[in-house]
């Protein structure tokens, strides 16, 4: 049983959120990252999503930017979690565009996704927007200790910057051979060769 956040229910509606248990696997869960690359973290985390619920909704966050820091479109990402994720068919890809507003973004999710038992999130900023519409998870809880990663996509991108092979290493092997098939590390050494692909 973990403990999330729910508003409290309160006849002045100032009183700060309370605890509510949330009991996996539940029907319904979700999570919204930009995935880009899928690295080992993240694969751990997708099969997580995948064996704690019924219906999953994985978001694919930023879809509308193609930068140094999102150097793989929505559909490239994808692709990546199908691969991750070969075998499972109980989520769904949604591409959830960067409105530069967090308010809005947190409407337009609420619209995208519908009613969940549960919102995965490690970000502190889409805690404090979420909060109040579903009960939140961290993402380590759906992952078993061992399996626990604080890789980010931040290191596998300038890893692949660096040249060379290590970057492989940190990534599920389906996602190096499609990176590797389709030209995409040679593509974001070109196009972003001197660039800062943090956070």
């Amino acid at each position: 049983m973990i403990a999330v956040r729910e508003p409290a229910e309160s006849d002045a509606g100032n009183e700060p959120p309370r605890p509510r248990a949330v009991t996996l696997p539940v029907d319904s869960i979700a999570m919204v990252a930009r995935w880009k690359p899928v690295h080992l973290g993240h694969a751990a985390v997708l099969r997580g999503l995948s064996d704690a619920a019924g219906r999953v909704v994985i978001g694919i966050g930023s879809s509308n930017k193609y930068d140094a820091r999102n150097p793989f479109s929505a559909a490239e990402t994808g692709e990546m979690i199908r691969r991750v994720l070969a075998g499972r068919t109980n989520y769904t890809l949604i591409e959830v565009p960067d409105l530069g507003n967090g308010p809005r973004w947190r409407l337009m999710v609420r619209e995208l996704f519908g009613p969940l038992d549960a919102f995965v999130t490690a970000n502190d900023y889409v805690r404090g927007l979420m909060q109040d519409l579903y009960p939140l998870l961290h993402p380590a809880a759906l992952v078993a200790p061992r399996d626990r990663s604080r890789l980010t996509g931040t290191q596998v991108r300038r890893a692949m910057l660096a040249g060379g092979s290590d970057w492989q290493a940190l990534v599920p092997r389906c996602v190096a051979d499609y990176l590797i098939e389709n030209g995409l590390v040679e593509r974001l050494r070109r196009e972003f060769p001197a660039t800062d692909v943090g956070d």
